[in-house]
């Protein structure tokens, strides 16, 4: 018998319908549940996608040094993945990120080095570019590498037309490196051009992890605005409050980025009528427990 690898069950997660918060005017709301990958995000796809590919490229090779500048979820799924396949994992990250994802990426043995809250994730991929210079590592660079995308083309694109039967109308997914939005977009698109694609930003001021307002320098390369239809901008209060939301009403337990697509998601269904409206739901919620947002008095 051919029994699967880890690697074998990442993607095919499950989409499933609101029931109890509702979208009005005949408008279905449908959530992509991330969360049920191996390492628990959306970021599983792109990580495995982005070391097997430069594999078959002979650019990498097990035992050799990766580095990887990242907010969270890419790194603990990159750590799985380098644990899985055999090289050492260096991860730069602001340290503000929650005490959970930390210690997720130690456990699969990876190495962090932080940077300060104040340098944040351009400060993270500025050193990540120096130490390559220096060659402490090879890079994988989710922000400019289009296995990042493709990953997203290939599997979660599909998953949603096939899940859909084709029906979908609108496609919302938050904002950080763009690989999903701009995967899936380009799938979906192909399918039917007729299909919405809004992506959500943090307002101005907002700390919403996993969602990101980039300065223009460091844009990801692998963003194509003409991609994405309409860009809506998220509140803190309001993507926090969503969370929370998911986890009463609907018994998605989720992160801060994913209370944001559901509240991108209900603004859409204000203004439209028998839509098929689907959402990323990144991750699990369990990975932000400490930061407070779940504690009893919210």
């Amino acid at each position: 018998m051919d029994f699967p690898t880890l690697e074998d069950v990442v993607g095919n997660t499950p989409l499933v319908r609101l029931k109890r918060i509702a979208a009005g005017r005949n408008n279905t709301l449908l959530a992509k549940l991330e969360g049920n990958n191996p390492a628990g995000s959306v970021k599983d796809r792109p990580a495995l996608s982005m070391i097997a590919e430069a594999e078959a490229r002979g650019e990498i090779a097990p035992g050799d040094t990766l580095i990887e500048a990242t907010s969270g979820n890419t790194g603990i799924a990159l750590a799985m993945a380098a644990a899985m396949k055999g090289y050492r994992m260096v991860l730069i990250m602001p340290d503000n990120a929650s005490n959970e994802r930390k210690q997720a990426m130690a456990a699969f043995g990876a190495e962090l080095i932080p940077v300060t809250r104040e340098e944040g994730m351009e400060g993270a991929r500025d050193l990540a570019n120096s130490m390559v210079s220096r060659g402490e590592g090879k890079p994988l660079n989710q922000f400019a590498n289009p296995d990042n995308p493709m990953a997203h083309y290939r599997t979660t694109g599909p998953e949603l037309w096939r899940q859909t039967e084709g029906t979908i109308t609108h496609f919302i997914s938050s904002m950080g490196t763009t690989g999903t939005i701009m995967g899936v977009s380009r799938y979906l698109k192909e399918q039917n051009p007729d299909v919405q694609i809004i992506g959500l930003q943090p307002e101005d001021g907002a700390s919403i992890a996993g969602i990101r307002r980039w300065p223009e320098a460091y844009l990801p390369s692998i963003f194509e605005p003409a991609r994405v239809d309409r860009v809506i901008d998220v509140g803190q209060t309001e993507a926090e409050e969503h969370m929370r939301r998911l986890a009463r009403e609907e018994g998605i337990f989720a992160g801060v980025s994913s209370g944001g697509s559901l509240a991108g998601a209900l603004k859409v269904a204000e203004e439209v009528e028998n839509a098929v409206i689907a959402f990323i739901v990144c991750d699990r919620g369990d990975r932000y427990l400490s930061t407070g947002l779940y504690a009893p008095e919210q």
